[in-house]
């Protein structure tokens, strides 16, 4: 026992009355110090409390004593501190990601494994999971903490080494990239470091009571800067407009305003709530409202369709996200630094990037990347009002064999991009490619596979039809190569139809790049 020791313990004995004295403590600042096995009981006036110790006045002076060494009693106690949660992999970022994925990716994570989870802090934005082996009966494998805000936090995370993984529904911005960068994490758009683990959509969202059912890139835009504060403005009722966003820490509101405004804008007509989930539940509770969520998070409130700039009106389907065709789908990441090596986190997102986490994050309310089929019934309808609207001969011609071919093939969401000005496949259609070929290896020999390729309207229509052929060429290139043989009982063809099928305005690069794709026609199989 060292010397303040002593000195406390003999004090004790000669203020032993103070406990009995306690209930006639008449400052608001007096605290009653008290160790656990009853050695010290000290009552004085709290002065600060600094460093894990109390500073307190008592009639025999000035006292510190350790909070390790006493319970602190009293109005003017400090908050005890809430101690820190370690564990092997610290996210930060996206609520989307953190609050609506992460907790089914971890327990999905855990029974691959034979584990079981155990959670604390459930239901905060900050949670610890660990991972116990043996159904719970074993070894931990490993811990994890979630701290769930925005996906700028994600990269600032990153950025002072507080992070493994940041988690972000939104592409990280250039100036974020380059910081990174320059501190040594690498290359933040690189194959190894930046992880798609899902699509989403975002939905426009409005009360279940609201007759509108559609509403244009260019009314959501007059909404939010307070152009148009009446529904009867838009053909709905004379009710006012409440209007509902994200922080501008948000990466919902990122994606969300750099569709509708081409950039962040300053609404400030607007009521701002903290998650997705806030944002669903407001919507529930008043009739005059629209906002903005993940497609997780619909939760009972109504989804616009949208309807862009050149008039094509798109659902928030699975399909339309996962074709990255929808007007406001948008990818989820995590994002890992190159010089910070981790294998507990390596493993993870192992697990959260393959075909076995499909079914989690579908469970979670997100969109997989698993492969969807559909009919093309809308296609050719379209394809048909163009045939009739068209003065070109030519143009008819080639439309008329593209309606041919869609009778006679369903369409699978994988479709293939190419990064620009290169032969290269984009990230997102780099993990379509090797989810295709295991779709395709198991299917019966002789099921028919069409790579279909189309292009945006920039130049001439017959060029652009010979360029959409040779992409389909590039992108059967591409599978086979990977392939390595697995796909060789599949009948491959191609096609290209040019400029016809818009997917997206051909008015903006971002249209123009949905339009420069690849899609994957199937038949005979599944």
């Amino acid at each position: 026992m060292n010397n303040s020791s002593l000195f406390v313990s003999t004090i004790s004995a000669a203020l032993i009355s103070t406990c009995s004295m306690w209930a006639g403590i008449a400052s608001a600042q007096d605290v009653l110090l008290s160790a656990p096995d009853g050695s010290i009981s000290v009552s004085g006036e709290l002065i600060s409390f600094e460093n894990g110790n109390y500073i307190i006045r008592t009639t025999l002076g000035q006292m510190v004593l350790g909070v390790d060494t006493v319970d602190c009693i009293g109005d003017a106690c400090p908050a005890p501190a809430v101690p820190a949660l370690l564990a092997d992999v610290n996210f930060s970022g996206s609520d989307t990601v953190g609050g609506g994925l992460m907790p089914l990716l971890l327990a999905g994570y855990a029974s691959v494994q034979g584990g079981a989870i155990e959670i604390t802090n459930a239901g905060s934005a900050v949670v610890h999971t660990e991972i116990i082996a043996d159904e719970g009966f074993g070894d931990a494998l490993g811990s994890y903490l979630v701290n769930s805000t925005g996906s700028g936090d994600a990269f600032a995370g990153l950025l002072d080494g507080s992070t493994a993984i940041g988690m972000s529904s939104r592409r990280i911005r250039r100036d974020e990239a380059r910081a990174l960068a320059q501190a040594g994490a690498g290359s933040m758009v690189d194959i190894d470091q930046e992880h798609i683990i899902a699509v989403d959509s975002l939905l426009t969202i409005v009360n279940p009571n609201n007759p509108m059912n559609s509403i244009s890139i260019s009314d959501l835009a007059r909404i939010y800067s307070g152009d148009v504060t009446n529904w009867a403005q838009l053909g709905g009722e004379n009710l006012p407009i409440d209007v509902f966003t994200r922080p501008e820490s948000s990466g919902t509101r990122g994606v969300f305003y750099g569709r509708v405004f081409g950039g962040n804008f300053d609404t400030g007509n607007a009521v701002i709530l903290d998650s997705n989930a806030e944002m669903a539940e407001a919507i529930l509770q008043n009739s005059n409202a629209i906002g903005f969520v993940g497609y997780a998070f619909l939760n009972g409130a109504k989804a616009l369709n949208i309807i862009s700039e050149c008039g094509i009106e798109t659902s928030p389907t699975a399909f339309g996200a996962k074709t990255e065709e929808y007007a406001l789908q948008r990818r989820l990441y995590l994002y890992t630094r190159e010089d910070m090596a981790n294998e507990t986190a390596s493993q993870f997102i192992e697990f959260a990037t393959s075909h076995a986490a499909d079914g989690v994050v579908e469970k979670a309310g997100y969109i997989s990347l698993g492969i969807e089929l559909i009919s093309q019934e809308i296609i050719r309808a379209r394809i048909e009002s163009d045939i009739e609207t068209s003065t070109s001969v030519f143009e008819q011609g080639v439309m008329r064999e593209l309606l041919v071919e869609l009778f006679q093939w369903d369409r699978l969401s994988t479709t293939f991009r190419f990064a620009s000005g290169s032969n290269n496949l984009e990230r997102k259609s780099q993990l379509d490619l090797v989810r295709l070929v295991e779709h395709l290896r198991d299917l019966p020999a002789g099921t028919g596979v069409a790579l279909v390729g189309f292009t945006d309207s920039d130049g001439a229509f017959a060029a652009n039809r010979t360029l959409s052929e040779r992409r389909a060429d590039e992108a059967v290139d591409a599978v086979l190569a990977y392939a390595e043989g697995q796909v060789d009982h599949i009948d491959f063809t191609t096609f290209g139809f040019g400029e016809l099928a818009s997917a997206a305005c051909n008015t903006s690069n971002e249209g123009k790049h949905v339009n420069r794709r690849v899609e994957v026609w199937i038949r005979g199989g599944a």
